[in-house]
């Protein structure tokens, strides 16, 4: 263990540290689709819509199929390197992308930074929740989550760095930023379970060592906690995934908007809630598990209630100041939730195997995304979509009530 690792503020350097990583993770995937104009221009095929809904999509699916072996994978080896070896893929690949001339090109690279992306939120989240037992556990976790928010919002800002250098210059230079703050990262992140050889990058977990990763997988899925802490996940996925890729659109149909003041308002609104919802939901789960082991259960149930009327609202609602109110409100209410997901979850899946169960709840995550998209471009096409918004109001407030009626932890941090 090194003299920094033993100070008592180590752990939330390494919240400050992933943070980074997590801003990078988002911001890196998110640029492609600012800059669609500034690439097509060179690379005519990418300017075919259809071609660019591929390029958007075989990300998707890649990311979401290589979800649970990641976990599995963070649960064997040590975790600082594959979080650093994560980063350093995809950031080499971003630096690649700049060299692109070719759709085929960039196509296998965004698979590949599929890959590479994948492989780090299991790992990231399993290595927070070692360092953070009890007291601050949400908080730390809900930190860590705003890097992925500051990471979308800065790779909308891709079409900007386009037009003032190049798009070959803006991946070159975001994949360099990436690459760098791996090495620095070899430094300064540090594995923290005792039984994991924190010096080798191949070091792995003793407790797990004799156990097959389909077994490991059964173990997850034999646990009944587990499939209801899953079914919350997914159907909170839905408006999230919603909010990122058709809102936009809605506000622009029902609100009369044009695009360039209905993107603002729909992305920056729930951003700057959700950042809220994590500094209320985090501390508030924190203090009330110390005198209810369901406190963080009540607490994410707060946030999702929150979440309910505002889905309603923004699905039925005409007016720009009901909108944005519940935007803002629903943005609080995500926050809450997404705080607490990982906390929650270790109060039912052992340490060993966290990384796992977060995997398969990142794949469903994602798949219920791209479901959702399309099921929601479906209902566009007919004029239905704030309907469809209001009607996931509906598949919140049971998951609401299966959380509420079936989980009942018996400890705040599962061994």
């Amino acid at each position: 263990m090194t003299r920094l690792q033993q100070r008592s503020f180590y752990p939330w350097i390494v919240v400050g540290l992933l943070w980074i990583v997590a801003l990078l993770n988002y911001m890196d995937r998110q640029m492609l689709s600012t800059m669609q104009h500034s690439i097509g221009m060179d690379i005519p095929a990418v300017a075919d819509t259809a071609n660019f809904g591929r390029l958007m999509a075989i990300f998707l699916w890649v990311y979401g199929c290589i979800s649970p072996a990641a976990g599995a994978i963070a649960d064997r080896i040590n975790r600082k390197w594959l979080i650093i070896g994560s980063l350093g893929v995809w950031s080499a690949v971003t630096l690649m992308m700049g060299y692109c001339t070719t759709f085929t090109q960039i196509y296998w690279l965004r698979a590949l930074m599929g890959i590479s992306e994948a492989l780090y939120i299991p790992a990231g989240l399993a290595l927070i929740a070692d360092y953070f037992t009890g007291s601050t556990r949400s908080l730390a976790i809900g930190i860590h989550m705003t890097g992925l928010y500051a990471g979308q919002a800065l790779g909308g800002f891709g079409a900007t760095a386009a037009a003032q250098w190049s798009w070959q210059q803006t991946f070159h230079w975001f994949g360099i930023i990436g690459i760098a703050y791996a090495l620095i990262l070899i430094m300064l992140l540090h594995e923290k379970r005792a039984d994991r050889r924190t010096d080798s990058p191949t070091g792995t977990d003793a407790r797990p060592s004799g156990e097959s990763i389909l077994k490991g997988f059964g173990m997850v899925l034999g646990n009944m906690a587990f499939w209801i802490v899953l079914f919350v996940f997914a159907s909170s996925s839905l408006p999230g995934w919603s909010t990122k890729n058709w809102l936009p659109t809605l506000f622009a149909d029902s609100l009369g908007l044009p695009a360039s003041e209905a993107g603002p308002l729909a992305t920056i609104t729930i951003a700057v809630a959700s950042f809220a919802g994590v500094m209320i939901g985090g501390p508030m789960s924190d203090r009330w598990v110390r005198r209810n082991l369901r406190g963080r259960i009540y607490t994410s149930a707060i946030g999702m209630s929150m979440m309910i009327p505002a889905l309603i609202c923004i699905g039925l609602g005409h007016n720009i100041y009901a909108a944005a109110g519940a935007a803002l409100f629903f943005g609080v209410g995500y926050g809450m939730f997404d705080a607490n997901n990982m906390p929650i979850l270790c109060q039912f899946v052992p340490s060993h195997r966290r990384a796992t169960a977060y995997g398969l709840m990142n794949m469903t995550g994602v798949f219920m995304g791209a479901l959702v998209t399309q099921v929601l471009g479906n209902w566009a096409e007919h004029g239905n979509l704030g309907l469809g918004f209001a009607l996931m109001g509906g598949i919140v407030a049971l998951a609401v009530i299966l959380q509420l009626t079936l989980l009942h932890p018996r400890t705040d941090n599962r061994e």
